[in-house]
């Protein structure tokens, strides 16, 4: 199942996108080729779908980036405290 995306990812779109989601119980891909503004918690959103196995194609480079960053953040905070 592919779920093409346009536009601006908002909040409540985040929420809409979960939920549409959770329903489904097939592969998901989602297609960002048209997508031109994320905000924190659509990056947060994406980098959680990938850790879930959702495919995400045709991201811009910048949300991509984002994503990888966001990442690297969330195993920094879980990585062992070696002082």
């Amino acid at each position: 199942m592919t779920f093409s995306l346009s536009g601006r990812i908002q909040p409540e779109h985040v929420v809409e996108l979960g939920t549409l989601l959770q329903a489904e119980h097939r592969q998901v891909i989602l297609d960002l080729k048209e997508v031109t503004l994320v905000g924190c918690e659509a990056v947060r959103f994406l980098r959680l779908c990938e850790s879930r196995g959702i495919e995400i194609r045709n991201c811009p480079a910048y949300v991509r980036e984002w994503i990888l960053t966001e990442r690297s953040c969330v195993a920094d905070t879980r990585a062992p405290d070696e002082e």
